[in-house]
């Protein structure tokens, strides 16, 4: 499309000349879910991230903790891209970083990776393959969206949330300042290849964690979707494989369908899939050992008992989604949500929006309403009532 011109008089008469750009660039990526993807049968990680140009240079990083439950995954990366001579090529032998919450921490990981990507010769085509949670492929994806203007990512997310939410979006960043992905870009992945092997390495709680995600996008979008994770809450619990695959694939699937359709670069101020998280990202700066899942199903709960008194879910409603969340096996009373405060962190999450205030609410299940205040005294009644609640067995 041609640059439009316009002219603009000026109070003294003489013309402003305006030169409007505009252009659209569409988006598309493939998000595999499979099982035993380094297996030299398996063709998803190959059709990733081969070209048609020729072999793709792969520089591989995985998450510390990943790495320590798979020792041999260097050694299998290594006889997969041997096996898919044609797709890939190693730039270097698998990379370990730290993982987790605190490898966002700054600015530190950021830089080594850069400098590794310039040791190590990568371009613009080339590939970084990154292998970890949702912490972890931030970061990798910050640090390859700022080197030569942006470096082709794929993802390999290895927990719950990762897979059924992180890894299938379009943001990267890290914390400073003291405040949660104050530091960040937006780039959509190369591709995405969700192993579901990985997931059975997990601890139960990080397995649990990413449950959250799959209930905050069943409330505010999806009656049905809602009602069969109520089903098999069980065993969700357990996590079962079946039920989770399902529950991981669905929750990707609707959060890929809102991207798609909405705002994915966030210009506007509502953000409908931050349900719950205003009181997550508080949660997450004031306490050092809360995952990021536990957060938002703390936040979810508080949302809805605000949901519930000013009536926009009934008492069933209500029950149903707090009864959910424990049931699955979430702590609802944390301790460090008595220490939050409420005032300044809606006006820190205002910050995060940009512009004015928007808290998504559910309004009943499978649809949401924005709000753009929130009366605090209420507020505070809604935490007393959470912090009562029996601590979760």
């Amino acid at each position: 499309m041609e640059a439009l011109s316009a002219a603009v008089e000026r109070s003294d008469g003489d013309p402003v000349r305006c030169l409007w750009q505009e252009f659209a660039v569409p988006y598309r990526f493939p998000v595999y879910f499979t099982r035993n993807s380094f297996s030299p049968e398996n063709a998803a990680l190959a059709e990733a991230a081969g070209s048609a140009e020729g072999p793709t240079a792969v520089f591989p990083i995985v998450d510390a903790g990943v790495a320590a439950v798979w020792p041999d995954l260097g050694e299998r990366i290594g006889m997969y891209a041997r096996s898919h001579p044609h797709a890939l090529a190693l730039a270097a032998g698998l990379h370990i970083f730290p993982g987790g919450e605190r490898c966002k921490d700054g600015e530190a990981q950021v830089g080594q990776l850069h400098r590794l990507f310039l040791k190590h010769g990568l371009c613009r085509h080339s590939v970084v393959l990154a292998i970890g949670g949702g912490a972890f492929l931030d970061v990798a994806g910050y640090a390859a969206s700022t080197a030569h203007r942006g470096i082709r990512l794929v993802r390999m997310p290895t927990t719950t949330l990762s897979q059924n939410d992180a890894g299938v979006g379009v943001k990267n960043g890290y914390n400073a300042f003291g405040r949660k992905n104050w530091v960040g870009s937006f780039s959509p992945p190369f591709a995405v290849v969700n192993d579901f092997d990985f997931l059975r390495t997990l601890a139960p709680r990080q397995r649990r964690a990413g449950i959250a995600e799959a209930i905050k996008v069943a409330v505010i979008k999806d009656t049905g979707f809602f009602r069969f994770l109520s089903a098999e809450r069980n065993a969700l619990a357990r996590f079962s494989s079946p039920q989770a695959e399902e529950m991981i694939v669905r929750c990707a699937r609707l959060h890929m369908d809102h991207i798609a359709a909405g705002d994915p670069f966030e210009t506007g101020c509502a953000r409908p899939l931050d349900f719950g998280h205003w009181a997550a990202h508080a949660l997450e700066e004031t306490s050092g050992d809360i995952l990021h899942g536990e957060g938002v199903a703390i936040g979810i709960a508080l949302d809805t008992r605000y949901a519930w008194e000013t009536g926009l879910v009934s008492e069933a409603e209500g029950e149903a989604i707090l009864h959910l969340l424990q049931d699955i096996g979430f702590q609802l009373s944390y301790p460090a949500l008595a220490q939050i405060d409420l005032c300044r962190s809606l006006d820190s999450f205002r910050q995060h929006l940009g512009g004015r205030l928007t808290i998504t609410l559910p309004n009943g299940i499978g649809s949401s309403i924005d709000v753009n205040s929130m009366d605090l005294p209420l507020l505070h009644r809604c935490r007393e009532w959470l912090m009562s609640l029996p601590a979760a067995e």
